[in-house]
């Protein structure tokens, strides 16, 4: 069994930055990529940043010049770092890998951290 332990969301004010960290355990064999996403009241989850085993980032355009996500594969944990947060970034913030484990591929979710931008 995979797990995924996210940790590093709060409230903060806007223009503020906060660091979101995620660790998979578990009998992992490896992990192709890891990532988070987003959702906030009311909407759909979003993708906010995917980093693959390779180190290829994709960013969702309401991030980009402001979040920088990286990999610490050694220690399988992929890092969020936010930047002049906004009050649009508030949300429920999930990790998510694409990991090989006992029974093959599969996709795991972490269980959520809320960020809330506010003043």
């Amino acid at each position: 069994q995979v797990q995924l332990v996210e940790s590093g969301g709060g409230l903060v004010q806007p223009g503020g930055s906060l660091r979101l960290s995620c660790a998979a355990s578990g009998t992992i064999f490896s992990i192709y990529a890891m990532g988070w996403y987003r959702q906030a009241p009311g909407k759909q989850r979003e993708l906010v940043a995917h980093i693959t085993s390779g180190q290829t980032i994709n960013y969702a355009d309401s991030v980009k010049g402001r979040f920088t996500i990286s990999r610490d594969n050694a220690k399988n944990t992929v890092f969020l770092q936010m930047n002049s947060l906004k009050p649009e970034d508030t949300a429920v913030y999930y990790c998510y890998a694409r990991v090989r484990g006992t029974t093959g591929w599969g996709d795991y979710w972490g269980q959520g951290t809320q960020v809330t931008i506010s003043s």
